[in-house]
């Protein structure tokens, strides 16, 4: 599925973090064409430091609304950036709506041509810091089809970070991988347990040998780990190693992503 998204393997994928959106407590009133004009140029520094991809999510709208409650204020927003973004630059785009807004993502996707969403909760529940949050894959697939995006893919995370998953702690990782595939993912992403933290190669290699489609990264790589993990995943989703001191709040680091974006070409020259 990723080689009709990307031209290489093993692509990475740069996080454009967009700034408040109106209705979110920290926005502030009148800034949406700085909030565009920022998205904008962190997402040409991905692309001018090599990424194959990039995604946007509405990051600082915390803290989240749970899916069905995401407004209208927030999607148009969403889109607002995402045109501002994918008018820029030549790469695929993506979109990640919080907080596991994946019909939400899928309509902005439809309506700037972004190549794919970012599902958090696909099948089965956690307990995130909104509360409880129930797979989208039902609701989500019948919502794509209805609106004719059966083009926008859909990627989708297995045992989430920023969250509790003891509700389903007697189905293994690898059985929830294989529910999430069963019903219609096309990519599992696996993450660490937050921001920054990656998954260990032992979890990652689990997730491959259970399911057939691509194993993303979704968080936690860096310089230091990426030939080690990526020799295992299909990908990564990339945000924090390419900010200034690898801080997810600061801004793009265009060294940092070249220095990265070197060690990736290093290990395809391996394949």
């Amino acid at each position: 599925m990723l080689d009709t998204i990307f031209d290489k393997a093993k692509p990475i994928i740069g996080m454009v973090h967009l700034r408040p959106l109106p209705g979110s407590p920290l926005y502030r009133p009148g800034s949406m064409r700085d909030v565009c004009a920022t998205a904008r140029k962190e997402a040409l520094l991905l692309q001018e430091g090599g990424v194959d991809g990039v995604q946007l999510e509405n990051i600082w709208d915390y803290p989240y609304l749970k899916g069905d409650e995401i407004g209208y204020e927030t999607v148009a927003a969403l889109t607002a950036a995402a045109t501002a973004v994918s008018n820029a630059v030549d790469v695929p785009v993506g979109i990640n709506c919080h907080l596991n807004g994946v019909l939400q993502s899928i309509a902005v996707a439809a309506a700037v041509d972004a190549r794919w969403v970012r599902a958090f909760e696909w099948t089965n529940a956690y307990i995130s810091r909104a509360g409880y949050i129930e797979g989208a894959a039902g609701k989500a697939l019948r919502y794509r089809s209805a609106i004719g995006a059966a083009d926008v893919r859909v990627l989708c995370d297995v045992n989430v970070k920023h969250g509790s998953h003891f509700i389903i702690s007697d189905r293994s990782v690898r059985e929830q991988a294989r529910d999430a595939e069963s019903q219609g993912a096309e990519a599992i992403i696996i993450t660490g347990w937050e921001t920054g933290t990656p998954p260990t190669a032992e979890k990652t290699q689990t997730i491959k040998e259970a399911v057939a489609v691509p194993v993303l990264l979704g968080s936690g790589v860096n310089e230091e780990n990426a030939a080690e993990l990526l020799a295992v995943a299909d990908g990564a989703i990339v945000g924090s190693a390419f900010k200034e001191d690898g801080n997810w709040k600061k801004p793009v680091d265009v060294r940092r992503v070249r220095r990265f974006m070197e060690r990736v070409e290093q290990l395809r020259a391996t394949l």
